[in-house]
């Protein structure tokens, strides 16, 4: 009697898993009662998370994945990331859309130093996305409308054809 109902109890706590996916319950896996563990789904960071940092808010953050057991000891990460984020234009400083995606892979041992009975999916997140927030980023294309009294934004290229101390540099190369 046990054993039919084996498969439907099985099935409700990999459901639990998916619905706490902030915290994945690695314990049936380390039990040999699932051979992996999916992960595809959306995820959300409280603001406090990146309240320090160039991103205003994210407008999306999608997950997919397994976690497999690959010796007694050790488990395996595959996870494809990605989303968008909205940072700050560095010139004009209105919202900016940066999509990014990246790849999670390897030992949870490597990643994590050990291979615990949970895993918060969040904190393997952050520390990813940390990675992939620009230093600048921009999508400005015309730097003319922004300027002041006596100052104006130029471009890469027009500093090196309009710097005044090029004509100091001549003089100094000549001596």
């Amino acid at each position: 009697m046990i054993n039919e109902y084996l498969p439907f109890f099985l099935s409700f706590c990999i459901m639990l898993m998916v619905i706490s996916m902030q915290v994945v319950d690695l314990s049936l896996l380390h039990s040999n009662f699932v051979d992996e563990i999916r992960i595809d789904d959306d995820f959300y960071f409280e603001k406090e998370v990146y309240q320090k940092t160039d991103i205003k808010y994210f407008k999306s953050l999608h997950v997919d994945g397994v976690i497999k057991r690959e010796t007694d000891d050790d488990d395996f990460l595959d996870l494809s990331v990605s989303g968008e984020m909205v940072l700050a234009d560095s010139i004009s400083l209105e919202d900016v859309d940066y999509p990014f995606s990246f790849k999670i892979e390897g030992s949870l041992k490597e990643i994590l130093g050990n291979c615990p009975n949970t895993l918060d999916i969040l904190e393997i997140l952050w520390e990813n996305i940390v990675l992939e927030i620009p230093l600048k980023f921009t999508k400005v294309e015309d730097l003319s409308k922004f300027h002041g009294d006596g100052w104006c934004l130029m471009s890469e290229a027009d500093t090196h054809r309009c710097n005044p101390f090029n004509e100091l540099l001549k003089d100094f190369g000549e001596e």
